[in-house]
């Protein structure tokens, strides 16, 4: 941070300081001593970057660059340790209280004679009890350190502070996810806090491999990210694809946390395709990291995100895995159903309703008994517009009503719209049956998504017909395949082709069956270590 940053703020000692430095560099015989305003720039912050070696100068310092005095949750206690000025800096609303009281009553006990040679490093070595300590000499770094929690002990006479791990982040408690819930299963999920979601996914991997790549991105919210992988599994050229695009990234913040990180990396545009897979569930995330995939834990977010995601990938879930490995491909078959109807159910019959010469005969009685006052093709808009309108009331509504509302508007708002020749029977029951498919979609992301090619279809069969159909939905399958998650083929294993990989999506084998890991993600270890040793 250099000093033009401050304003008129900067004090005459700062002033004096600087002069002194510029009058003791060497200059070339025959030049005057000046110098361009790059250099000039650059030794002022060198300047700016010292830690302050007085309590009046901290005191400057704090209120210029964190508005200390302004803002009201920036504390500082000046202590006299043994005839030796000592000040705490911290956030009052983000620090452990009982960590901080423990750590100035240990500082108390210093003797005068202790500090009498070396107190900085006498105060460092015997009397903090703080296991993550540092020493820090950046005072850029030292206050980035403190706006996220940690506190700074500064004593006066030293170029050095020290930076103490006394956060304490407001949380709330871990619970099951409401996106991926299971039958059987764990209950715990991802909460708020990057470092509680961390040590989850690290009760589960016990891997001396296990690796966590801690960086802050942000000029201004410094939002703490980790890139978690196994060194030994891990692709090396696409973990360095995906730290250069994090490091290059020039964002004033991330308030939202793992989305906007997202539409940073990946700047896919106005495309409705998720290239990420997110999940709140440390055992997804850990069998995921087996396979040779990239996590991202995002604070403040309580989902994590994985890479590379192909499509496929966001139409599993946890509960097809708890289960036996026949059920478990029943469960994935349904699911799988589910998905295509609510995809193509509605647009396909709306193109056989309003041209039954492609109906065939056994499929005569799809058509409408009665008629609407509304087309058919308005009452299709009609209701996805209706269904989207509950589930954002469902949301803003407290959750102990949230159900029964949801439920009684459908049952009401369904049985008045047939009866008063709004809607037809067929229209409300297809619908339904879409639904319930869209529902059934373990990625929220890729629901929305299909939701969208399923409007679009509706929309195109109505003006266009037969047309209408199999064009936009052969253009969405052309985007698919054109799409890539970090370099790897958005339709793996589908295209390009991968007989055992496509045999994995289609039937759940059992664990010991599961021999090969995933290619897409090019491990380092082709071969799982699934051996039956009985």
């Amino acid at each position: 941070m250099s000093t033009d940053q401050f304003g008129e703020g900067n004090n005459y000692e700062q002033q004096q300081n600087l002069e002194d430095i510029l009058s003791g560099l060497p200059q070339e015989k025959g030049e005057d001593r000046q110098f361009s305003s790059e250099q000039s720039k650059q030794t002022d912050d060198k300047v700016s970057d010292t830690i302050p070696t007085t309590q009046t100068e901290l005191i400057e310092k704090l209120s210029l660059d964190i508005g200390y005095q302004e803002t009201f949750d920036i504390t500082v206690r000046h202590l006299i340790i043994a005839e030796q000025n000592v000040s705490f800096v911290s956030l009052s609303g983000l620090m452990n209280s009982q960590m901080v009281l423990y750590i100035l009553e240990r500082l108390t006990y210093i003797k005068q004679d202790e500090l009498e040679h070396r107190p900085f490093h006498t105060i460092f070595s015997q009397y903090i009890p703080n296991a993550q300590v540092k020493v820090e000499k950046s005072w850029n770094k030292a206050m980035t350190s403190v706006l996220g929690g940690e506190s700074l002990l500064f004593i006066e006479g030293s170029q050095d502070a020290m930076v103490l791990e006394t956060r304490n982040y407001p949380s709330r408690g871990m619970g099951e996810p409401e996106l991926e819930k299971v039958v059987r299963g764990s209950r715990d999920g991802f909460n708020e806090t990057m470092l509680t979601n961390i040590s989850l996914v690290r009760r589960r991997l016990r891997d001396p491999k296990l690796r966590y790549i801690y960086k802050q991105v942000g000029e201004r919210t410094r939002t703490d990210i980790a890139i978690a992988y196994i060194d030994d599994l891990v692709d090396k050229d696409l973990l360095k694809v995906i730290l250069h695009k994090i490091d290059q990234l020039k964002v004033d913040g991330l308030p939202l946390a793992d989305k906007q990180l997202e539409e940073a990396i990946f700047q896919k545009g106005w495309s409705p395709f998720p290239l990420v897979r997110y999940s709140e569930r440390p055992d997804t995330v850990s069998s995921h990291l087996l396979e040779g995939a990239i996590t991202i834990f995002v604070d403040t977010s309580p989902s994590v995100m994985i890479l590379p995601t192909t499509y496929f990938d966001l139409l599993q879930h946890a509960e097809e895995n708890r289960q036996t490995p026949l059920v478990g491909t029943y469960l994935r078959w349904v699911r799988f159903i589910g998905i295509i109807n609510s995809l193509v159910l509605l647009p396909l019959w709306l193109l056989l309703v309003l041209e039954p010469q492609y109906t065939p005969e056994f499929l005569s009685f799809i058509a409408p008994k009665e008629s609407a006052y509304i087309p058919i093709v308005m009452q299709l808009i009609i209701a996805e517009v209706a269904i989207d309108l509950l589930r954002l009331a469902s949301v803003h509504t407290p959750s102990s009503i949230a159900t029964a509302m949801s439920l009684v508007a459908a049952i009401m708002l369904g049985d008045l719209a047939v009866n008063t020749g709004w809607l037809v029977t067929e229209v409300i029951l297809y619908f339904a049956i879409a639904a319930v498919g869209m529902f059934a979609t373990p990625s929220y992301e890729l629901s929305l998504a299909n939701r969208l090619i399923r409007l679009s279809l509706i929309i195109t069969v109505a003006a266009f017909g037969l047309i209408g159909f199999i064009v936009p939905l052969t253009v969405f399958f052309i985007l698919l395949v054109t799409q890539r998650s970090v370099n790897r083929p958005y339709m793996w294993p589908l295209i390009p082709f991968d007989l055992k990989a496509c045999m994995n999506v289609l039937i759940r084998k059992p664990m010991l069956a599961n021999r090969i890991r995933p290619n897409i993600n090019k491990p380092q270890q082709f071969e799982r270590n699934n051996q039956n040793k009985s």
